[in-house]
């Protein structure tokens, strides 16, 4: 399985989703599994990388949390939670759906 953080300097939240994915991570049995982080600086990396805010997470080269029609840019990106709120970064039980 390949695990990838996207994100940029000027969002607070990837600090966030780091820790939540190396806890979904550790919980799913995939303690060996590397996250590659991919800062992302300027609007055409985010184009070529289809990011659609910091953070991003991709599971195999997929964004599972993508929403059609999002926007793709230099942005701090909001989740839709279990509870129907948002958040900065995904909860740890959508982490764990998606690397389960």
């Amino acid at each position: 399985m390949n695990v990838s953080l996207l994100y940029f300097e000027g969002c607070p939240s990837w600090h966030e989703a780091d820790d939540r994915l190396r806890q979904a991570l550790d919980s799913t049995g995939h303690v060996d599994t590397t996250i590659t982080y991919v800062l992302v600086s300027t609007h055409e990396e985010a184009e070529r990388l289809q990011f659609r805010g910091s953070p991003t997470v991709l599971v195999d080269d997929v964004d599972p949390f993508a929403e059609p029609g999002s926007a793709v840019g230099l942005a701090c990106r909001l989740y839709r939670t279990e509870d129907g709120g948002r958040a900065g970064s995904p909860t740890l039980e959508q982490l764990i759906d998606v690397l389960s």
